[in-house]
């Protein structure tokens, strides 16, 4: 059996009387692309966020790489955040600063990284990301969408993380330019043996990049599974979206581009 890496029993997330999660169980195991999907107001960034430490949940547990990340030490959850990395969408890079220092962001809590070896780390990872390398002098606003994108994914890789959270990593991004950076994502998952918690609308980026599929619905995670596995499921909104014109359209792409 594949290790499990992140572990979520029961979670209920809400906003005062809004319940968005109820009972919520997931699974994520070490070295996987695992794509979240749900229709509008299923609180597919509500459930990253929750797990990133960012949003804590009203109810349930959460395990990170074995550990009780909702009562753990603080200096147990730092070392927790320390293997995780997220990217949010847009980049959410900070406008002040060139893209090379926004890299240089979570490194700057580490002893024995003088500012040297943190702008060469930060030109490491600007160029794992698919930016040129001028591209660390510009600031956000100099920047296209995309290469914004990637240099949000350079500063989510900062601090070498075993698991990266992606928030609709191609929202946004023109076809020729979210083919891209799918293939990106797989190529980095692969090289580096990353686990990938993607949150996606993009039925492209989940038939290129994604192992498996978890589908939010009334509450919980609903089904889990591969692509195969999601086109034999007769829920209601999941057969629409797994059988729509858009999906179809995405499936005859990547048949002809084998």
């Amino acid at each position: 059996m594949p290790e499990t890496v992140i572990e979520l029993r029961g979670i209920v997330n809400q906003f005062g009387q809004h319940r968005v999660h109820d009972n919520l169980d997931l699974d994520v195991y070490r070295g996987e692309v695992l794509g979240v999907v749900g229709g509008s107001g299923t609180g597919k960034s509500v459930l990253l966020r929750c797990i990133a430490g960012l949003r804590p949940p009203q109810g349930g547990s959460v395990r990170i790489f074995g550990q009780d990340a909702l009562n753990c030490s603080e200096a147990e959850r730092r070392a927790i955040d320390m293997r995780m990395g997220v990217m949010f969408q847009d980049g959410a890079l900070f406008s002040s600063l060139t893209v090379r220092e926004n890299v240089e962001v979570p490194m700057r809590n580490l002893p024995g990284l003088d500012a040297g070896l943190r702008r060469e780390l930060a030109d490491l990872k600007i160029a794992m990301s698919g930016l040129p390398y001028k591209a660390g002098d510009n600031y956000p606003s100099e920047l296209s969408g995309g290469m914004r994108k990637r240099a949000g994914l350079a500063r989510a890789l900062a601090l070498d993380p075993e698991i990266v959270f992606l928030d609709e990593p191609t929202a946004g991004l023109d076809p020729i330019g979210a083919a891209a950076f799918d293939e990106l994502i797989k190529a980095l998952s692969e090289t580096l043996g990353l686990t990938v918690f993607l949150v996606t609308h993009d039925l492209d980026t989940l038939h290129a990049t994604c192992d498996r599929i978890a589908v939010l619905a009334e509450k919980r995670v609903m089904y889990t599974g591969t692509m195969a596995d999601m086109l034999h499921i007769e829920h209601p909104w999941v057969h629409e979206y797994f059988h729509g014109p858009r999906a179809r359209a995405a499936v005859e792409t990547l048949e002809r581009n084998a």
